[in-house]
């Protein structure tokens, strides 16, 4: 049998990196790392086919060939993901769907043949073998959580790796927190499940053999949930790993505030190669943190907590939100405020949205507060509820906020506040010819075409007299302001006003 796995094309998003992909002539951040993992699940004497659309397109050769599609997505992707089950249909090509933005909303594709939702270690073989016997279901769910020390190594093979920024790998899964805007512990659970540090090694192995020596994305949803088994088996196997292959690869991952309580784990992370943690900060408001479940966050100073981990040597990019019910229009400068101290220059900021299958999306039903579906970019100035500020002072606060954010000068102001609180261990990156290249690219498109030219030579000029070593990163992050800003100028429908 011949299996076409698609994965469909996102948007222009702050994730996506479209902008910024184009200084290193790449294609997508980061590969479709849930379908290859479901590749290996298949039988060996299956052909496949990937066809990742952010990567190239679907052709119709691809549909001649195939004799089922096989569709992977995430909330964000559902626009891509219904123009290619019109084709699968139209080609008459059975489609079988699954992935978060099915597991939650799969009542929306009744065009679909099968849905194999939840965790693929427990639905696809049920699925497989009711195939085999010619009585497959139209939906396969399950309430119980698979071992993933039993997931097998994903298929590299089928990537045309060079197109992509970054690698992905995944360690755990669940998330022990109950915040009540998120959809992790819907998807996941609450136990943490994790892999061996065998299985890992195994998995850093095959994506070295094809020749990767660039970053690597940890997809953990809280990376440090299980802190005992990183300190005593997966992060000194890295170290060993990295040090016994002479490794320059460097990683980056999620997790949560109180990574910043543990001073000895820190060490760890960065010795075993990880430079940068995506942080759910949400808000400096305590009174609105405690309302949405994360009291994780409260009681405890943010600001000195992200220091201390730039301080370790990791990069703090965050996410925060606003348009809480206990909000009000003051939140957006205390928002400004801390952000700019932070030094987090990759500030995520989106207006709050309800996401089906969390305990605030049953809330704004129930309230008669849920507007729609919600879009799945949680920074597209949208939201679907309705929210307590009145709309139009929240939209205007978005507006000016992000405006003020992403303002080259305060952009930059940001950069040279992170680098002046990273030590050595983060900034010992060496310089990479697809760096220099994207530095040439960046001298013209930021520094003689850009409105922010200004302050892109005043901060590089900057660093190479007191952070030699950190140039690297400071052109990465003045590439990825010009990215930011297009985003910003896109979403907030104010490509003319949007301030240089």
């Amino acid at each position: 049998m011949n299996i076409l796995l698609l994965y469909p094309e996102f948007p222009d998003t702050f994730w996506s990196f479209k902008h910024a992909l184009k200084f290193v002539r790449k294609k997508a951040s980061l590969p479709p790392l849930g379908l290859i993992t479901v590749a290996a699940m298949l039988p060996k004497s299956w052909e496949r086919r990937l066809v990742d659309l952010n990567v190239r397109p679907l052709r119709d050769e691809d549909l001649a060939w195939a004799d089922m599609a096989l569709v992977s997505a995430m909330a964000v992707q559902q626009d891509s993901a219904r123009q290619l089950i019109s084709r699968c249909k139209s080609a008459e090509i059975p489609v079988v769907a699954g992935g978060p933005l099915f597991t939650t909303g799969y009542e929306q594709f009744p065009e679909v043949d099968y849905f194999v939702l939840n965790e693929a270690e427990i639905t696809l073989p049920r699925f497989l073998a009711d195939l085999e016997q010619g009585t497959p279901q139209k939906h396969y769910f399950c309430d119980e959580f698979p071992d993933i020390t039993k997931s097998p190594v994903p298929e590299w093979e089928l990537l045309d790796i060079k197109k992509y920024a970054s690698m992905a790998l995944q360690f755990s899964r669940g998330c022990p927190y109950r915040c009540d805007f998120c959809n992790v512990t819907t998807l996941f659970g609450h136990k943490i499940r994790t892999k061996t540090s065998a299985q890992i090694i195994a998995e850093l192995e095959g994506i070295k053999k094809r020749g990767w020596y660039e970053n690597i994305f940890f997809v953990d949803d809280n990376f440090i949930a299980h802190r005992s088994y990183l300190k005593k088996e997966l992060l000194p196997a890295l170290i060993a790993w990295r040090e016994s292959n002479g490794i320059k690869n460097t990683f980056y991952t999620e997790c949560s505030i109180n990574l910043a309580d543990d001073a000895e784990l820190m060490e760890l992370m960065v010795r075993a190669g990880f430079n940068q943690v995506f942080i759910g900060i949400e808000t400096p408001e305590d009174l609105a943190l405690q309302s949405c479940g994360k009291q994780h966050n409260t009681s405890r100073n943010m600001l000195e907590n992200v220091r201390r981990i730039q301080n370790a040597g990791m990069e703090v990019q965050g996410g925060f939100i606003v348009g809480f019910d206990s909000d009000t229009p003051t939140i957006f400068q205390k928002q400004i405020e801390f952000i700019q101290k932070s030094g987090i220059v990759t500030a995520m900021v989106g207006i709050l949205q309800a996401l089906p299958g969390t305990k605030l999306y049953d809330r704004m039903k129930s309230e008669g507060r849920l507007l729609s579906h919600s879009s799945g970019d949680n920074a597209d100035s949208n939201t679907n509820i309705i929210p307590i500020m009145d709309p139009e002072a929240l939209r205007k606060g978005y507006r000016e906020m992000m405006n003020h954010l992403y303002t080259p000068k305060h952009y930059y102001e940001r950069v040279k506040t992170l680098l002046k609180e990273s030590p050595a261990p983060m900034i010992k990156e060496r310089l990479r010819m697809s760096q220099l290249m994207a530095f040439l690219r960046s001298t013209v498109v930021l520094g003689v075409i850009g409105r922010e030219r200004f302050q892109y030579w005043k901060i590089l000029i900057w660093t190479a007299f007191h952070r030699q070593q950190a140039f690297p990163q400071a052109v990465t992050l003045a590439i990825y302001g010009h990215h930011f800003r297009k985003v910003c100028a896109l979403h907030l429908k104010e490509r003319q006003t949007l301030p240089g």
